[in-house]
């Protein structure tokens, strides 16, 4: 079984998401900021993404012979994605606001469900085939199994940004987690 925090991070949205109503996952102190259901919705495609990532490297039979790039490789030494505040390209919109919490949790079972699957059967893949990540250089199925825990433990920090702006419109008390 692989070692590292992935599955637990993805465990720990779904508990905190047990404190909000739908109109606090809604709530958008600003338009160009999203809101916590919307940072909830990037944080399971980046996860369904990062698996896709996952599956293509154990299908793959020509090894690619790529590494890291310098940031991927401090990142993944430090098990730490870069404390930057990443500016996507696409409009903040694009990304949607949930339409309930049930589909928030459903999306992040399906995630559980296929994470806990990889945790399994990642280890015996070959490590020289690989996918291409932007920002990091080239991925294995391992290292794209740890981005999810990464990326995931990142947005925590958003989380908790947005927490106090919900606090801060007197939309709930401060004991959100």
């Amino acid at each position: 079984m692989l070692k590292n925090d992935s599955v637990a991070i993805i465990e720990q949205y779904k508990r905190n998401l047990a404190g909000y109503t739908i109109d606090q996952l809604r709530y958008k102190f600003q338009e160009d900021v999203w809101s916590i259901g919307q940072m909830y919705i990037h944080v399971i495609d980046v996860a369904e993404e990062y698996i896709d990532h996952i599956q293509t490297c154990t299908m793959e039979t020509q090894e690619k012979h790529g590494g890291k790039t310098e940031v991927g490789t401090k990142a993944f030494i430090e098990k730490v994605w870069p404390d930057v505040r990443v500016k996507l390209e696409e409009p903040v919109n694009r990304t949607r606001n949930p339409n309930s919490k049930e589909e928030i949790i459903a999306g992040l079972e399906q995630v559980l469900i296929k994470m806990r699957y990889w945790e399994e059967h990642v280890r015996g893949t070959n490590q020289a085939c690989k996918v291409r990540h932007g920002w990091f250089g080239w991925l294995n199925a391992r290292d794209w199994f740890e981005m999810i825990g990464m990326h995931s433990r990142h947005h925590l920090c958003q989380k908790a940004r947005l927490d106090e702006k919900l606090v801060e419109a007197g939309l709930c008390n401060n004991s959100l987690n």
